[in-house]
């Protein structure tokens, strides 16, 4: 905005409006009574309601002070008094809940418009106004009209009538009675349209014109029909706890809370991240993909979090491209929907609504006995080594792959729920090319992708085959980042676009460590043993029952070692060994390689460290020159001065 222009006095006036609404509003509740200042107040009593474009309308007649003071059953409608054509706002209507025969008291600033060749005065500006309740008899039918529903008759007025440039006042008149919506916000139900005969006629195919219509305030008994094209959980910011049903999260995202969500898609191609605060059941993120991907679903009782647009929500909308443009052709905006005039030769989106619900309550109703929806994009499996040729960046991409080793983030000034963890994977396109493609490649998984209990708990076993769903590929590396999803099975509907899915046979093999080997890979390592590093050599117990490395000197004995995790004694701790070797490559003969090894893993040089560490009385220059054959390693650097390699040996998955 330019400082000091008129955009921004405009926006400066509009918030002084809504505080001092907000304020009167306050004060009148916490006041509970009728302000005693009756100077300028127009007491109206509505005799008819409806609604025209998202403005409620009350047909009212004006009373004096005297027959205001009565309750509206005992105030006579008197032929004389004038008859009013009252505007309340959205948010002054849901504040009011107003039927007819009630009376209400319209504060100043209100205004009165007096149109060319209409008879019945417009009272405009009535967001000072308050429902008048005189008698206990009154306040009586409130609470129990209070719990049923008004029909607001809605007349929808189309820009050939607005314009004159159709008589469709016959037409107009006999639709009117179908056009009614409930405007008492709805308790959760179960949406059938036998059940409830204003569903079908409430329920719309666009999130943009629902949003346009509804407002930011929130949708009442309007809905909207979408298809979910994407399953996935975010996660929560600090304090969801607390508002989570029964405290109990979803998933617990490795310390983190989160929430189920859902990314829809209208029947005009409108996008819409669905933001569920809580579920009454604790199913695996799983089985909410394979029940609710690809099937219709009622949106009803949501509220707009957040407009966002692509510059802001990078990762979002690199979702929304993996699924643009859709595979059927969608409607246009102000077009003829018949099929001639529907197209998919159009931009994708540009900005996406972020909605929540707004009670805590379930408003997503899926109908998971229909059919798949044929605007609905399963993920494309793709093979590995068919991703690394993509040239482009912030690629989705899926893939299914074996896992073969995990390792977390080694930062210690990282705290554990933000720490970044390495999956390291191949698949049948790695393990069977030559050697241009690397035979393992690392996929990365930021703290902000959520993993389930079963995903975190199957790969800390064994290796595992594993579904990945929407990783991002750029900058040559596969990312895990939010709204990618792992899962143990494969999905129903997918696409394999031609990839080679066959399952992997024979073992896995590694890329030998040579010249191309970069740092933070795996490979396999060969040579002869030059040299020991006497002095990084050391041993220390641990626990045989958790495996803590942490022990300490039990307070009551202390000749004996105490676990602070099994808050028991250990009396038989297992003795872990440490050496660094260094070794003669062949396929890096110009650099230095040093292995660090461990005693409970090492295969390769476990006869070489008994003789180091066991048995003291075996000397260094008896072991050098040994051929050591393949050892599976992880490389930490690569250095070119000096030319250093360094490697720590690890066990495969």
């Amino acid at each position: 905005l330019c400082r000091g222009g008129l955009a921004e006095r405009l926006c400066r006036l509009q918030n002084r409006e809504r505080s001092a609404i907000s304020f009167w509003r306050h004060q009148c509740i916490s006041d509970a009574k009728i302000p005693s200042d009756k100077s300028g107040v127009l007491i109206v009593k509505i005799l008819e309601m409806f609604e025209e474009c998202t403005i409620q309308v009350a047909i009212c007649q004006q009373l004096e002070q005297s027959s205001a003071m009565l309750s509206s059953e005992d105030a006579v409608i008197n032929a004389g008094e004038p008859i009013l054509k009252v505007l309340f706002a959205r948010e002054t209507a849901a504040h009011l809940k107003s039927r007819p025969q009630d009376v209400i008291h319209i504060y100043p600033p209100w205004q009165k418009l007096l149109l060319k060749n209409a008879d019945v005065p417009v009272i405009m500006n009535t967001y000072f106004s308050q429902k008048v309740l005189l008698s206990e008899h009154s306040e009586t039918r409130e609470k129990t009209y209070g719990l049923t529903k008004i029909l607001i008759r809605k007349n929808i007025i189309s820009l050939a009538q607005m314009f004159r440039l159709d008589d469709l006042d016959d037409e107009l008149h006999q639709k009117s009675s179908d056009n009614q919506v409930a405007c008492a916000p709805q308790i959760h139900n179960n949406c059938d349209s036998k059940q409830h005969p204003l569903a079908q006629s409430a329920v719309n195919d666009s999130l943009l014109e629902m949003v346009e219509s509804q407002g930011a305030v929130g949708w009442r008994e309007a809905r909207v029909r979408v298809v979910i094209q994407r399953v996935y959980c975010l996660p929560a910011r600090e304090g969801y706890r607390s508002r989570v049903q029964g405290n109990k999260p979803l998933l617990s995202n490795r310390g983190m809370f989160c929430r189920l969500c859902l990314l829809v898609q209208d029947a005009y191609g409108m996008f819409s991240e669905v933001q569920l605060q809580s579920l009454s059941s604790a199913e695996d993120i799983e089985q909410y993909c394979r029940r609710w991907e690809g099937k219709f679903c009622c949106l009803a009782g949501m509220k707009i979090l957040q407009r966002t647009t692509r510059g802001r929500a990078l990762g979002l909308f690199s979702l929304i491209d993996s699924l643009w443009p859709p595979v059927v052709p969608v409607k246009v905006p102000g077009q003829s929907q018949d099929s001639e005039m529907m197209t998919t030769n159009l931009p994708p989106p540009s900005f996406c609504y972020i909605l929540t619900v707004q009670s805590g309550e379930i408003h997503v109703e899926v109908d998971e006995e229909e059919q798949i929806s044929n605007l609905y994009q399963p993920p494309a499996v793709h093979g590995l080594k068919e991703i690394l040729q993509i040239d482009g960046c912030n690629e989705r991409c899926s893939f299914w792959a074996r896992v073969l080793y995990l390792r977390l983030q080694t930062k210690h000034s990282v705290p554990i729920n933000q720490k970044e963890i390495g999956l390291f994977v191949t698949d049948s396109t790695l393990q069977n090319v030559v050697h241009i493609i690397p035979k393992v490649v690392a996929v990365s998984v930021a703290a902000s992708c959520v993993l389930s209990t079963e995903i975190t708990e199957a790969l800390s076993v064994a290796s595992r085959l594993v579904f990945f769903k929407d990783a991002l590929w750029g900058n040559g590396r596969i990312i895990c980042v939010e709204r990618t999803v792992l899962l143990l099975q494969k999905p129903l509907l997918y696409s394999a676009a031609g990839a080679d899915l066959s399952e992997l046979t024979g073992p896995v093999r590694l890329d030998e460590l040579d010249s191309a080997t970069q740092a933070n890979s795996v490979c396999a390592v060969r040579g002869t043993v030059v040299g020991v590093n006497e002095s990084t050599a050391f041993s220390w117990p641990t626990c045989n029952r958790c495996g803590n490395g942490k022990l300490e000197l039990c307070p009551q004995d202390r000749g004996l070692l105490y676990c602070s995790q099994c808050s028991e004694v250990v009396i038989s701790p297992v003795l872990k060994m440490q050496l660094e070797v260094f070794l003669s490559c062949p396929s890096r003969s110009q650099s230095t390689v040093k292995v660090k090894v461990w005693h409970e893993m090492s295969f390769g040089l476990f006869v070489l460290i008994n003789m180091l560490l066991s048995l003291q009385s075996y000397e260094v220059q008896s072991v050098l020159g040994k051929e050591v054959g393949l050892l599976n390693c992880y490389v930490h650097s690569v250095t070119s001065h000096p030319n250093c390699v360094a490697l720590e040996e690890i066990v495969l998955l």
